[in-house]
């Protein structure tokens, strides 16, 4: 991922230092299970900790550079980095990787990565909770136009909008949650995942250590549908990202102008038009979600290895893995900031809720109609040529409202006078339920 869309800690996560010091922790802690196991001296472990953690902890670029230069010698990245442990902890590093295969060290390391990454997107997911949370508590009752098919629908409140996407991010909270667990697994089970040169309790400590769970079959490396699953995750909280995205897009349209994102002292909107005022973050979120939800396929495709093991997954996933989580970072955040400080205009919205002249009030005429003894066809028929009445007449100087269409019909006026019609299209009604929903929703948030 470019650095304009990476934040330091998850970039940090997936550094090549870290990846290096987490290989270390994976080798160190074999050892001592070794140990432990008589397999190898007790004073071979302790050299590997006490020698080998301080080199590990100095790992930077020109340190990177100098396992690189081995690499570019022994074609093999694990082999590389050993040579170059060796170097400094002595005679004693014979002792690491006994038993091992390059599998059992590459995919535990990626386990620890995508779990610390995982608990990141999880804060992250928690930070845009409270900012949806915050922001429909604030616009519980402000009533807006709800729009099926981007057409004016019925009324529903802004807070009840935002209670929805609450929902939804929770939702995505769930499967990150179970995501992170399906993928905090180790396997150190050596040659296609037999043990036949590795005591099975060896795994059981190094997993332990690093609160991972053990791979009950690893056939050389963690079977891919672990991984599968966890880009799916990263997938669908991408795609409710974009919906969030494409709402507020909507509402910032010049047509509509209910809502916008918040416009900087000193920003502009276009290099030749002043007057713009864009939804830059909003699109700029659908472009990452697209991203973040591309990485699907190629997780998916790497389900199918050959046998117990090949390589096909892992080129792949050194580039999905840190641009996935990377992208969500950057997206989760980005989203939170948008919401925190999204520019609100409800009198624009009781404007647009209004703008039709009433029909958006249709169905509850409707029903008062059939309640008052006309059959539902005729009571449609009625409303219907009310509303098409209204909405081909508006803005033209014979304009009349939906309420006036509907008392010059017969059928109409003969069943509902004028005070039975205003309270049915009285809006205070689409608002009854609003506190069961919020109930609903944020009871246990």
């Amino acid at each position: 991922m470019v650095p304009r869309y990476t934040r330091p800690q998850m970039a940090a996560i997936w550094s090549p230092e870290e990846r290096f010091r987490i290989w270390f922790e994976i080798e160190a802690l074999a050892a001592e299970a070794m140990a432990m196991l008589g397999t190898i001296p007790a004073e071979a472990a302790r050299a590997i900790r006490e020698k080998g953690m301080p080199r590990a902890a100095s790992i930077g670029p020109a340190e990177v550079e100098a396992i690189d230069a081995i690499e570019r010698v022994t074609r093999h990245d694990v082999i590389a980095f050993l040579t170059w442990m060796g170097e400094g902890i002595g005679p004693e590093a014979r002792f690491m990787h006994q038993g091992m295969t390059s599998s059992d060290v590459l995919d535990t390391c990626l386990s620890v990565q995508m779990v610390r990454a995982a608990d990141l997107l999880i804060a992250d997911v928690d930070a845009l909770l409270a900012a949806l949370k915050a922001r429909a508590e604030e616009h519980k009752y402000t009533p807006t136009i709800g729009r099926s098919h981007g057409i004016h629908a019925e009324p529903t409140t802004f807070g009840l909008k935002l209670a929805g996407f609450h929902a939804e991010f929770a939702r995505n909270r769930a499967r990150l949650v179970a995501a992170r667990a399906e993928i905090a697994t180790c396997a150190i089970s050596g040659p296609v995942g037999t043990f036949a040169s590795v005591d099975p309790r060896v795994e059981a400590f190094v997993a332990e250590r690093l609160g991972l769970a053990v791979e009950p079959v690893s056939t050389q490396v963690i079977p891919r549908d672990r991984h599968a699953a966890f880009f799916a995750a990263l997938a669908v909280t991408a795609a409710s990202l974009e919906r969030l995205a494409t709402e507020v897009r909507h509402l910032q349209r010049s047509e509509v102008r209910e809502a916008e994102e918040f416009f900087h002292a000193g920003q502009k909107g276009s290099s030749a038009m002043p007057h713009k005022r864009n939804p830059v973050l909003s699109e700029n979120l659908t472009g990452l979600a697209r991203l973040v939800r591309s990485h699907v396929v190629p997780a998916l495709e790497n389900v199918a290895l050959w046998h117990e093991r090949d390589i096909s997954h892992s080129s792949v996933e050194r580039v999905i893995a840190p641009d996935a989580t990377i992208g969500l970072d950057f997206a989760l955040a980005r989203a939170t900031g948008m919401m925190e400080k999204l520019t609100v205009y409800p009198e624009r919205m009781q404007e647009n809720l209004e703008g039709l002249g009433g029909v958006v009030h249709s169905q509850k005429v409707l029903l008062a109609l059939t309640q008052a003894g006309l059959s539902r066809e005729a009571a449609y028929a009625a409303v219907q040529q009310a509303a098409m009445a209204t909405w081909t007449r508006l803005g033209k100087a014979d304009a009349r409202s939906f309420a006036e269409n509907l008392l010059a019909n017969p059928d109409v006026a003969g069943r509902l006078d004028a005070a039975a019609l205003a309270a049915a299209m009285d809006p205070q009604r689409d608002f009854r339920h609003v506190d069961t929903i919020f109930a609903r929703v944020f009871a246990a948030a």
